[in-house]
């Protein structure tokens, strides 16, 4: 190989090696801190009397899951990635519908004074209701588990964006305001010019908050809904059994999904808001 020829490898893989670099020092203190975790949590499960099963005990008893997460064998009975992405499929049905009516809310209360007074308390009374609350009142609505599901995510995020939103347009500088009536700007101008770019930062904390609600709301809701398909189900039928490695193999999965969730949007953000 010429002197060349090991410059141009060497330059190819400097931007790898940046980003490797780079990389590591976020990476090295919570895989510690994983690692000590898991350490003590195996430790704990070597007392006398405690039945929680520890780390290995649960990788031995879930081993077929881990390993086999795409077997279907009925509309109920498949594996945890079928099981997941079911209950990711009603979480986006219903986080969808609650960002276009929260962020379309949001606007309007936060563009109008006598609607923001008359609503603000209305929301922030039903924003404290739990997510389980609203099952058996979904349940009694909808009469069918599906709709029921997709409603119960759908009202527990909506008020995180909504609210963070209206916050957002009446946070709108005052010069800006005093700029477009200047300028003598229309409706349609001062929106997507003025209002949209102001907000967009409030709007996409309560995107992201209303994101990790509607996952949450969504295995609370399975649990509770007999033969629905998704994670949630799966944690109540192994407890049922009394397969608890299983239920502690589906929790893992259920936060590793959460924080990709909250990164995905965290990602978005980035993207779209400017800098």
């Amino acid at each position: 190989m010429t002197t060349l020829q090991r410059r141009t490898v060497k330059t190819a893989q400097n931007p790898w090696i940046a980003k490797i670099q780079k990389t590591l020092p976020d990476l090295i203190p919570p895989a510690i801190a994983i690692v000590i975790l898991l350490i003590l949590w195996q430790i704990f499960s070597f007392f006398p009397g405690v039945t929680l099963p520890g780390p290995i005990q649960v990788v031995q008893d879930t081993w077929i899951l881990i390993w086999w997460p795409f077997y279907r064998k009925s509309d109920i009975d498949v594996g945890l990635f079928w099981q997941i992405f079911a209950s990711l499929q009603r979480v986006a049905i219903g986080y969808f519908f609650a960002a276009v009516v929260g962020i379309a809310l949001g606007i309007l209360v936060g563009t109008n004074k006598m609607m923001s007074k008359a609503l603000d308390p209305v929301f922030q009374l039903l924003r404290t209701v739990p997510p389980l609350a609203w099952v058996p009142i979904a349940l009694a609505a909808l009469q069918k588990n599906e709709p029921a599901a997709l409603f119960v995510i759908f009202i527990t995020a909506i008020w995180p964006i909504l609210i963070n939103t209206a916050v957002g347009v009446q946070q709108i500088p005052q010069d800006y305001n005093n700029v477009a009536k200047v300028l003598q700007l229309n409706k349609k101008k001062y929106f997507f010019k003025i209002l949209i770019p102001s907000a967009l930062p409030y709007i996409f904390t309560g995107l992201r908050i209303a994101i990790g609600l509607a996952w949450l709301a969504i295995i609370a809701a399975e649990i509770v809904m007999s033969g629905v398909a998704g994670i949630g189900f799966f944690i109540w039928d192994a407890y049922q059994t009394n397969n608890i490695s299983e239920v502690i193999l589906a929790l893992i999965y259920i936060g590793i999904v959460g924080l990709l969730l909250d990164k995905f949007m965290a990602w978005l953000q980035t993207k779209i808001l400017p800098e």
